[in-house]
């Protein structure tokens, strides 16, 4: 665990792997997301005093996966009364159609897509945010420029913080996760994911490192003042 594990490779991610256990662990990110990933203490810290009940507020999750967090956060907006529009994209076609059929009636716009097409297209939103993306980028430098370039008010990358403990605790507690990739790919997660220390010094200039619990880094960066980073030439 000292050093990152870069080169591990997760199973979910691999073009032929079991499309029965690939849905059973899109269906259990909701239950792991909703115990372990933070997102409703990052909601009312960092994201619910951006939002009003008059004018929306537009939001971006990239690489949404099985879209439980977009759905949490829009669930979590209208219930306080306040308004947030969702678009949540993936460029792999799996999980955006598992999305779209788990939460057909959730009013979040599930799209197939990386962040390099939508600023292609000129999109831009309040809010962008991830979880569980960074750690399996084989660099950070365009995904960073690209999300900045998407956000006219913030972002939030929010990932795992890698630790003995984090990898000691989800290998104790994942066993009931049974069926799925969950519990091997997420160990491996775990030893792929950056220490606040390594985020702090992979990210560009300008980006803030904070962390939250349960181990969990934030990386994040304010782009209210439209200083926008260039976009490199290519992707790592």
């Amino acid at each position: 665990m000292r050093d990152r594990a870069s080169d591990a490779v997760e199973e979910m991610d691999l073009p032929g792997c079991d499309p029965g256990r690939l849905e059973r662990t899109y269906a259990q990110f909701a239950l792991v997301n909703r115990v372990v990933a933070g997102w409703r203490g990052i909601y009312r810290s960092r994201i619910r005093p951006r939002l009003t009940p008059d004018s929306p507020t537009s939001l971006l999750d990239i690489g949404c996966g099985g879209g439980d967090v977009s759905v949490l956060l829009a669930r979590w907006a209208a219930r306080d009364g306040l308004r947030l529009d969702v678009t949540a994209i993936d460029p792999d076609p799996r999980a955006i159609l598992f999305a779209r059929g788990r939460h057909a009636t959730a009013d979040v716009a599930f799209r197939q897509a990386s962040s390099a097409e939508l600023l292609e297209e000129g999109h831009r939103y309040h809010l962008v945010v991830s979880n569980h993306v960074l750690h399996h980028l084989g660099g950070l430098e365009a995904f960073l420029a690209e999300s900045a370039m998407l956000s006219n008010d913030a972002v939030i990358h929010n990932d795992i913080r890698r630790s003995p403990a984090a990898y000691a605790l989800f290998s104790a507690g994942s066993w009931v996760l049974a069926g799925s990739y969950i519990r091997q790919d997420g160990l491996t997660s775990i030893r792929r994911s950056y220490t606040s220390a390594e985020l702090a010094a992979a990210a560009p200039p300008g980006w803030t490192v904070a962390r939250h619990a349960p181990f969990r880094n934030l990386l994040l960066l304010d782009t209210s003042d439209g200083d926008y980073p260039e976009r490199p030439a290519s992707r790592d």
